[in-house]
């Protein structure tokens, strides 16, 4: 058949799977080009530029629909990961560790709606969200709290309510990261996680929430880079049929577009390349391939070459790529039918309150406290956006977390009260020494989480909010006294 389809329409397949980058906040003539070639759509990025604002954001989408109808694609999973506020202010919205602890499938329902409304509103219809990965490694380096928690039931029942929420708004829900990250120690950005599960275990605890976002009409399923040894032998499930056609397609019976996480990331291209490894996903049964944040024009013309040279060459049939832009195409109508909701930022306090959880008696502060915030490494896909109590607190300080910082810490907080704000103290040891440095001469210090709270030093008084969006931190502060 490969013989029989023209060049041209060969390139017009492979354009039609692939999700490229680009920097700035206006639509390169390439993107335009590209797009009228039939070009799939786009992946945007806040670390890139794209987001400057949603006026901004609203007339770059627009612009590309001037020349063919893209999917715009974007990380926009509330929480910690967020990118509508160009990594400038964090989320409104709490991530799915706050709505997992809250366990109100209605109110994750609501959140998610609300979400999907600000992204139609600027354009955005196929949002990367949300993660349904369960968090059974508290040491996971890159999920945390964007999981809804570690029992898969719970998982699935939110994964269920926040496909359903997204959707409701118009824009195409994207589980991910299958067949699940939240068993793996390594981040998939630098390697390649290897998660030890057959797939009996599988099927009782990463694929839950997978099969409960599938009953609930889930448009899109992303891949995830990692090694299960008992299923792909070595290689990454974003590249592995075993995974893709065999798990996905077959056994959980999924029938809708399933994308790539970004094939720049090491646990997909490192050992090969990034158009290799989009030959081999789109083998393996990708239909969108999303190339990652630095991936531009030149990178596009690279991927496509291989495509098409791997379908000259009879590696690759040409009814694959068909296959692919069959589905893709099918995601485009649903959303030709979709009409937008009204967003509803209450509903991210709502959850956000909600969820704190106080563990011990809080003090009251007869004058404003100090607050400290310790240093705390974010992860590549959470980025920089900012986090803690600074923007509601008189007086706050920023520290690394070393036991010597004890000694002015302390001489600042004398006669007041003292506010330890930490963020996944478990997994940072200079959290847990300065903080034990400062119990030990405050035991009244109030310890605030915005991670997950696993490390609760026993007789202190600790604070877990799950997560260190601005909603979360809104309704810390409010409990704590700090807002007017």
């Amino acid at each position: 058949m490969s013989q029989r389809i023209g060049n041209d329409e060969v390139g017009r397949l492979a354009r039609g799977a692939l999700l490229p980058s680009f920097d700035g906040p206006s639509v390169p003539r390439w993107v335009l080009d590209e797009l009228e070639r039939g070009l799939g759509g786009v992946t945007l990025f806040a670390l890139n530029g794209n987001v400057p604002g949603t006026d901004e954001l609203a007339a770059l989408t627009a612009r590309m629909r001037t020349a063919g109808a893209p999917l715009v694609t974007i990380d926009e999973e509330g929480g910690d990961v967020t990118r509508l506020g160009g990594h400038k202010q964090a989320s409104p919205y709490p991530g799915n560790a706050a709505l997992g602890a809250v366990d109100d499938v209605a109110l994750t329902r609501r959140v998610y709606r609300s979400l999907g409304a600000e992204l139609g509103a600027v354009g955005v219809n196929l949002n990367f969200a949300p993660s349904v990965d369960v968090n059974t490694a508290a040491d996971n380096p890159v999920i945390g709290t964007r999981s809804f928690g570690s029992d898969p039931e719970l998982v699935a029942r939110h994964a269920a309510a926040a496909v359903a929420g997204t959707q409701e708004a118009g824009v195409a829900a994207c589980a991910k990261h299958f067949p699940g990250h939240g068993a793996t120690v390594e981040d998939s950005h630098l390697g390649v996680p290897v998660v030890d599960a057959d797939l009996e275990l599988l099927d009782r605890r990463e694929l839950v929430p997978f099969r409960a976002a599938i009953e609930a009409g889930t448009r899109a399923v992303m891949t995830a880079h990692l090694d299960l040894p008992g299923i792909t032998a070595g290689v990454p499930a974003t590249l592995s049929p075993a995974v893709i056609t065999g798990l996905l397609r077959e056994h959980l019976g999924y029938r809708g577009v399933i994308v790539t996480d970004a094939l720049d990331m090491k646990g997909a291209s490192g050992a090969i390349g990034i158009p290799e490894a989009a030959v081999r996903a789109l083998l393996a049964g990708a239909d969108l391939l999303c190339l990652g944040p630095r991936e531009h024009h030149e990178s596009l013309l690279a991927v496509l070459a291989a495509i098409e040279d791997a379908v000259a060459s009879g590696r690759l049939p040409v009814e694959r790529l068909a296959d692919a832009a069959a589905r893709t195409a099918a995601l485009k109508d649903w959303l030709a039918g979709s009409a937008p909701v009204p967003v509803d930022r209450a509903a991210g306090l709502d959850a956000a309150r909600r969820a704190v959880r106080i563990t011990g008696d809080l003090p009251a502060f007869p004058a404003a406290p100090l607050v400290v915030e310790l240093a705390a490494n974010g992860n590549i896909a959470v980025g920089p956006t900012p986090w803690g109590l600074s923007a509601w607190a008189a007086d706050a300080v920023r520290a690394e977390g070393t036991p010597d910082e004890a000694g002015d810490v302390l001489e600042r907080a004398t006669g007041r009260g003292l506010v330890v704000v930490l963020r996944d103290a478990h997994r940072h040891a200079g959290q847990r020494a300065l903080a034990s440095a400062l119990l030990a001469a405050r035991p009244d210090a109030v310890l605030v989480d915005m991670g997950l709270p696993v490390w609760r030093p026993e007789g202190a008084v600790h604070v877990a909010t799950y997560g260190a969006a601005q909603a979360n931190a809104r309704a810390v502060a409010e409990i704590l006294g700090l807002t007017n």
